[in-house]
C-alpha cells in the first residue's frame, strides 16, 4: 500500500520515517532550495545530504531522490526514482541503489577537483613566469585560460603625434602547457621579439 502524501506536513513526516529507517543518527530539515512541490532534506549519519521531493502533485506516491555532492557545479547529483509503498522501502532503496551511486559520484568529483587543481597551478606557474617577462602587464583571468596583456608607449616623454604601441597578448592554456602569443607594434621591437623567440627555441 502506497502512502498518499497530499500536504507538506504529511510528507514531512513520511521524510522522518525514512530517516528512522536508515538509521538512529539521520535527521530531517527543511529543503530550503526546492521551490516546486512537496520536499525534505534527510542528513544521514555519514553526513550524506538526501533531498526527496515529489516531482508531480499529480502522482503523490512517486518521489526523487538526490544525493547531494560539495559542488554540483562540476557534475549532476546522482538520484533515483523510488514510490512511496513505506518509509521502509523507500530507505531499502535509497540504501541499495543511490548510495552507491553516490559513493562512485563523490570519487569521480574528488578526481576532477584534483586534475582542476593541478591545471590551475601549471597555469598560474607560466602565468606569472610570463608576466614577470612583462613588467607591467594586465592579466585577465577567463574559463579554464589566462589572457596577459601587454602596451608600451614608445614616444619619449613629453612628445606629442600619433601613438606608437608596441603590444604583446599571450593566452596560456588550461594547464599551462602552452601559449598563444600576438604581438603587434614597430617592425624593429617585433623583429627583435621573434629572434630572441628563435634562438631560444634553437638552445
Amino acid at each position: 500500500m502506497t502512502s498518499e502524501l497530499t500536504t507538506q506536513e504529511e510528507f514531512d513526516a513520511f521524510a522522518d520515517d525514512v530517516a528512522r529507517e536508515l538509521g538512529t543518527h539521520c535527521r530531517t530539515a527543511e529543503l530550503t532550495d526546492h521551490h516546486r512541490g512537496l520536499g525534505r532534506l534527510i542528513i544521514d549519519g555519514d553526513g550524506r545530504a538526501l533531498r526527496l521531493s515529489q516531482p508531480d502533485h499529480r502522482h503523490p506516491n512517486r518521489l526523487k531522490i538526490h544525493a547531494a555532492l560539495p559542488d554540483e557545479a562540476r557534475m549532476l547529483a546522482p538520484s533515483i526514482g523510488v514510490t512511496a509503498r513505506s518509509a521502509r522501502h523507500v530507505a531499502r532503496e535509497i540504501t541499495r541503489r543511490l548510495y552507491p551511486l553516490h559513493a562512485e559520484a563523490v570519487e569521480q568529483a574528488a578526481e576532477i577537483a584534483a586534475r582542476q587543481e593541478a591545471e590551475e597551478r601549471g597555469r598560474r606557474a607560466v602565468t606569472e613566469a610570463v608576466a614577470g617577462a612583462l613588467p607591467g602587464a594586465r592579466i585577465e583571468e577567463q574559463y579554464r585560460r589566462t589572457r596577459i596583456i601587454w602596451q608600451h608607449d614608445t614616444r619619449p616623454p613629453g612628445q606629442h603625434g600619433p601613438v606608437q604601441v608596441d603590444s604583446v597578448t599571450v593566452l596560456v592554456g588550461p594547464s599551462g602547457h602552452g601559449v598563444q602569443v600576438e604581438a603587434s607594434g614597430r617592425p624593429e621591437s617585433v623583429t627583435a621579439m621573434l629572434a630572441a623567440f628563435a634562438q631560444a627555441s634553437q638552445e
